[in-house]
């Protein structure tokens, strides 16, 4: 399995991440948007991240939302833009000294996309991936003010859930999380990540970067 971090506007649970998967002696993978990458105050943890043989990937440049939410086949983005947007975030990271030959998969903004998108994406050389399905992790960005708002309490249950149903349990899981979220937002789900990893090693699980998973 693979625990992947997105960013984009908040970083808040970076340093904490950080020493948590050091404590576990752990890989992450990083997908960053380019505003992620191109703002001063990530570059420190950035470069930490990187020191420490993280997977850095990229998210998109400016997060945009390529594909309707309701009609999934209907495009916002031409291909144009989505390629002009994709290259912007490997040049920022690239000013970072990330190559693009070694962060070939990609995350879509919002995890949202289509066909469409996946075929360009393969056009650019990378490869489109997203988060396992079953969980609620991905909703640990969630506020209280959201109807689909969801407690630290609750995302760590849909996982205890999830690995005791499931046949194959978390083996081939690909766990979405954010690298920070909105102030509103007082229940972090990353300060569950000790627990979250000490419950994984019980189980048997050894989260690698998703290189190593997929490749």
């Amino acid at each position: 399995m693979a625990i992947v971090f997105t960013g984009d506007e908040f970083a808040d649970g970076g340093g904490h991440i950080i020493k948590t998967l050091e404590k576990h002696h752990l890989k992450a993978s990083f997908f960053l948007t380019g505003n992620f990458y191109a703002k001063p105050a990530f570059r420190k943890l950035i470069l930490k991240l990187k020191a420490g043989n993280h997977y850095l990937g990229a998210h998109s440049d400016k997060h945009l939302l390529y594909c309707d939410w309701t009609k999934r086949d209907s495009l916002l983005v031409t291909e144009k833009t989505f390629q002009n947007d994709l290259l912007a975030n490997y040049k920022k990271m690239s000013a970072l000294g990330i190559g693009k030959n070694a962060a070939k998969y990609f995350l879509p903004p919002y995890e949202w996309y289509n066909d469409t998108i996946a075929s360009w994406t393969s056009k650019n050389s990378l490869t489109l991936i997203n988060f396992s399905p079953g969980t609620r992790t991905a909703a640990d960005y969630t506020t209280p003010s959201m109807k689909g708002y969801k407690t630290s309490e609750e995302i760590f249950d849909s996982i205890l859930k999830l690995e005791a149903g499931s046949t194959s349990g978390l083996n081939g899981f690909i766990m979405l999380l954010h690298l920070g979220t909105d102030p509103a937002r007082k229940d972090k789900f990353y300060f569950q990540l000790d627990n979250l990893l000490n419950f994984l090693r019980e189980k048997g699980y050894e989260p690698v970067k998703i290189n190593e998973l997929l490749d």
